[in-house]
């Protein structure tokens, strides 16, 4: 994806995926292009394989419960991507953990997970991971 380095990808523009149809069209963008994602909770290591097919919709669709479920707003607002119409980075942030996600504080602030075209790189993030959030990828690439 271009001369840029992953950080200052991750770091680049985005926009925000304000309302829930919205995010219904970028999932649906996401997996009906058939092309491969890396799906990666920041502060694990980076996946070694991006997820393809039935792989890439079950995480997706877990993802998409968790948020739902978790964000319980009639708006989204936690997820962010490069560009909805043709993406290939998604910033998705921890409605239960959601500090300034705009980064209007002027404190940088994590995503925590990241799907993206391109292989990530580790990201750091300071933060704990809960033990929820610990289990719940677990669970999601355990195969139950």
């Amino acid at each position: 994806m271009g001369e840029a380095g992953f950080q200052q990808r991750l770091d680049g523009k985005f926009h925000g995926i304000l309302r829930w149809p919205q995010l219904d069209a970028l999932w649906a963008t996401v997996t009906d292009d058939g092309d491969p994602w890396y799906f990666y909770q920041v502060g694990d290591q980076p996946p070694q394989t991006p997820l393809q097919d039935e792989a890439l919709k079950k995480a997706i669709d877990a993802l998409d419960s968790l948020l739902r479920r978790e964000h319980d707003h009639d708006y989204c607002g936690i997820v962010y991507a490069n560009d909805p119409a043709t993406p290939t980075l998604i910033k998705v942030y921890d409605p239960n953990n959601l500090g300034t996600s705009c980064g209007c504080s002027g404190e940088k602030f994590i995503p925590r997970w990241i799907l993206s075209r391109d292989k990530p790189d580790r990201v750091e993030d300071q933060a704990p991971l809960p033990n929820n959030r610990r289990k719940w990828w677990q669970k999601l690439f355990s195969g139950q």
